[in-house]
């Protein structure tokens, strides 16, 4: 086994169960792990030595909802978003077809791509879905090269998103019986994950059930994209559901609030023992993006439920890997402080991924995933917004960037 001491770090954030923030602090990363954290001091020796000049360090970004499988183009949807036309779902099928296209390699390439960036912002973890083939040839085929990414170690987790739309040409109950038929059987093995897109002008709550019930039945955990356009079925599914999230929850009523609340009574958010509940996964630069309320992320915060901050990269609607930009606008626009903001990118993300025991914070034990800054504090992720700060990255002991 080799280690590595990272020392003279500047402002070490934790986001362990004491949210500790360390000054003049050091970790030690020891096959792949974290193995000691510290005054820099009192650090142990190491087989080498990495500087970090003062700079802060936080745990490496969890990224729990992308759409990373796709080829096309969508910037003349967005320029005609941005004069004022409405966003709907059925931009999706222009993405499938020119998906539908592309080469096993070509889309294996672009996705590396996109994980690349994401890696370069600071990005050690991340969830990437299918839901562009629309077909069970076609999403049989991008859930295989998902999960030899993921086997490989590139991507961490893999969803089957079959009912992200109702394709053009078919009927919505005759395409969800292959959804919920050959084509969760073609993807169950190299899939983590079931996902529906549960709003208007995609699936409704029947509809969503089916599917939901269907994954569940073949051992797949739960997502779900909800309450994004208008209030809706989403929330109460996720909680009837027990999934391990509901995104984008741009419109919740009070019953929708007190539901996600609910399902956190049997967790110690302080020390992350007991069952989690349903996380509500916030994605800002989609509503951005999409010119859409900014998900009440205050709100479901101070009513005790787990947010996580995610990236949701797609063409249409949020087309960025960076979760930096993410915690600057919960900061600047959604009124949460910066640790808040941090953690809901980090382990709320992990939360969400059900992953926290391994990844999300700097905690001995855990994967060795860390993002230095080339700033003094943490706080200058929302004080220089859109600033290329990302000065390091250790992904899994490894650094990477």
């Amino acid at each position: 086994m080799t280690s590595e001491l990272i020392t003279n770090i500047g402002e070490l954030t934790c986001v362990d169960a004491e949210a500790r923030v360390l000054t003049d602090a050091a970790v030690v990363v020891e096959d792949g792990r974290i193995a000691w954290i510290g005054a820099a001091a009192e650090a142990p020796s190491a087989d080498t030595v990495t500087d970090a000049e003062g700079r802060a360090a936080l745990p490496g970004w969890v990224d729990s909802h992308t759409h990373l499988v796709f080829d096309g183009d969508r910037s003349a949807e967005f320029e005609a978003r941005m004069a004022g036309e409405s966003y709907a779902a059925g931009g999706i099928g222009v993405t499938m077809e020119a998906t539908r296209s592309a080469s096993d390699e070509r889309l294996r390439e672009l996705v590396r791509g996109r994980v690349a960036d994401a890696v370069a912002g600071g990005t050690t973890t991340i969830e990437t879905k299918t839901g562009y083939g629309l077909s069970v040839e076609e999403e049989t085929r991008h859930a295989r090269l998902l999960a030899g990414l993921r086997d490989a170690g590139e991507i961490d987790a893999v969803t089957f998103l079959g009912a992200h739309l109702v394709p053009p040409g078919r009927e919505a109950e005759d395409y969800l019986d292959d959804v919920v038929g050959p084509m969760l059987r073609a993807v169950a093995a190299d899939a983590d994950w079931i996902d529906v897109f549960c709003d208007r002008g995609a699936f409704d709550a029947e509809q969503t059930r089916r599917v939901l019930a269907a994954g569940r039945d073949t051992g797949l955990g739960v997502r779900l994209h909800g309450n994004q356009l208008e209030a809706g079925p989403g929330v109460s599914l996720a909680v009837e559901f027990g999934a391990a999230s509901v995104d984008h929850v741009n419109f919740l009523t009070d019953d929708d609030v007190d539901a996600l609340a609910g399902t956190w009574a049997g967790w110690d958010r302080r020390t992350a023992a007991g069952t989690p509940g349903v996380v509500a996964g916030c994605l800002p630069a989609c509503d951005l993006s999409t010119r859409a309320p900014l998900a009440p992320a205050r709100r479901l915060l101070d009513a005790g439920v787990e947010v996580a901050l995610a990236s949701n990269c797609n063409p249409g609607t949020s087309y960025t890997t960076s979760q930096a930009f993410n915690v600057a606008i919960a900061v600047l626009q959604m009124h949460l402080t910066l640790a808040e903001a941090v953690r809901a990118a980090t382990m709320g993300s992990a939360i969400a991924l059900r992953r926290q025991d391994e990844v999300g914070s700097i905690e001995v034990g855990k994967r060795a995933d860390l993002h230095v800054l080339d700033a003094p504090a943490a706080i200058h992720l929302a004080y220089r917004p859109g600033m290329p700060l990302t000065h390091a990255v250790w992904r899994a002991g490894e650094r990477v960037v």
